[in-house]
């Protein structure tokens, strides 16, 4: 004799509905949680990345070097790019100078030598959007300028910092973090609202 399996009562179907529902009231928040602090920590690496490489490139081609920012028209956050420039006599690679290389044409080297070197632009299209995330530069210029040896240039613009925070009305979404530059080229991770004492607090 076969058994046919039963279908579900209205009232175990209600039942199952009810359940699922209180799983989702109790997990969303976490998830949403999750979601924003994995954009944020996404954004922090971008940035990071960014200064890393713009020194890097100094110190390797024995050029100057900056990272520039500018707004991404999809996610409204900040795009960068790294510029190299090799100084000569006549021009010691001024912001005005140009003498940077750019993403078609290779810097112009000094005589004798000099590895053409482009420059590398990355997008922000996939960070999160600005109704997510605020990033907050600590200049307006939106650029930061390395000498040869990798330090930062203070003579030139600076943006030293940025600080990413939750936007909109989810302030709990995630930790601010702060991505910080030092003058001697080291790029720091750390949360700007930590305690004394905490080594993740920002220098």
């Amino acid at each position: 004799m076969i058994v046919l399996p039963r279908g579900f009562t209205t009232i175990e179907a209600l039942i199952a509905v009810a359940l699922l529902a209180i799983v989702l009231a109790i997990g969303m928040p976490s998830m949403a949680s999750w979601v924003g602090a994995s954009g944020a920590t996404n954004a922090a690496q971008f940035y990071a990345e960014g200064y890393t490489m713009a020194r890097g490139q100094a110190l390797a081609n024995n050029s100057r070097s900056r990272l520039v920012f500018s707004e991404n028209a999809q996610s409204g956050q900040l795009d960068w790019q790294v510029d190299v420039c090799f100084p000569v006599a006549t021009d010691a690679c001024t912001v005005g100078s140009n003498r940077w290389s750019s993403v078609e044409d290779a810097a112009d080297a000094p005589e004798g030598g000099g590895v053409a070197t482009r420059s590398v632009h990355r997008s922000a299209a996939a960070l999160p959007r600005t109704a997510v995330l605020t990033i907050t530069p600590n200049d307006d210029a939106g650029v930061v300028y390395f000498t040869e040896l990798g330090w930062v240039d203070g003579g030139k613009p600076a943006v030293t910092r940025l600080d990413l925070t939750p936007a909109g009305d989810d302030a709990e979404a995630f930790v601010p973090t702060s991505v910080v530059l030092t003058l001697a080229g080291a790029v720091v991770t750390c949360r700007s609202e930590a305690q004394d004492g905490d080594s993740r607090k920002c220098p």
